[in-house]
């Protein structure tokens, strides 16, 4: 199974720390927090990675190489200024990931889950990981009973970034820039996807608030992350 690290975004939130590195290069208990996931996919077995990259996604590269120190086989799948949101980001991987299913994790994301590869059901299109709601977003997003996930339902969880598709989710949609998120509803809609709780650390690093926090957590100053 190949996985892939979503890399692209701009970062508003962040600035001005994004404004001149990218999010995912940013650091956090002392290292970039790609780094973290690239760690994470070593020790669960995978060897092949995909990263997306835009905004100053040369620095990625040059950071990051073909892998190698990692233990894995990094690839590249460079997208236009602005990038193409979730949806069309993993869409434009496509042929770097093959016909089998892979795993998707957001770069911006800090979580002791522990990413390894996952056999989907053969009429599933996805497997979600969720997690309990953060403070910035109590509403969550998902309903989870019994290992399936649905669009409506309580209670809710939030989904962690980490995800398992089949390239079949993506079968109808165009190039260009999508979400995800109309995408996994309608498949859920069907059945046809299944997800589990993940009770432990996780942290949307998505403001300099949320990094600092990260770092606390890291360095052993808190109990959480925030």
């Amino acid at each position: 199974m190949k996985a892939m690290i979503l890399a692209a975004g701009r970062g508003e939130r962040m600035r001005p720390l994004t404004d001149a590195t990218p999010k995912p290069l940013l650091e956090a208990g002392g290292k970039p927090l790609i780094e973290y996931h690239l760690a994470a996919l070593h020790a669960g077995g995978f060897g092949e990675v995909v990263i997306n990259t835009a905004h100053l996604g040369h620095q990625l590269e040059d950071a990051l190489g073909d892998g190698a120190r990692y233990g894995l086989s990094i690839r590249y799948s460079h997208e236009p200024p602005g990038a193409l949101e979730t949806g069309g980001g993993i869409h434009r991987a496509l042929p770097l990931l093959g016909d089998a299913p892979f795993l998707v994790v957001n770069g911006d994301v800090w979580c002791d889950y522990p990413l390894r590869p996952h056999v989907l059901a053969d009429n599933d299109l996805a497997h979600l990981v969720l997690v309990d709601n953060p403070p910035q977003h109590p509403a969550g997003d998902f309903h989870l009973c019994d290992g399936r996930v649905h669009r409506d339902g309580e209670p809710r969880l939030t989904f962690s970034g980490i995800g398992y598709y089949r390239p079949g989710l993506f079968r109808d949609c165009a190039p260009g820039r999508f979400p995800l998120a109309p995408l996994l509803r309608m498949a859920m809609d069907a059945g046809r996807v299944s997800g589990e709780h993940h009770a432990g650390h996780w942290s949307d690093v998505g403001t300099p608030e949320r990094l600092a926090a990260l770092d606390a957590f890291l360095a052993g100053k808190r109990s959480t992350p925030a």
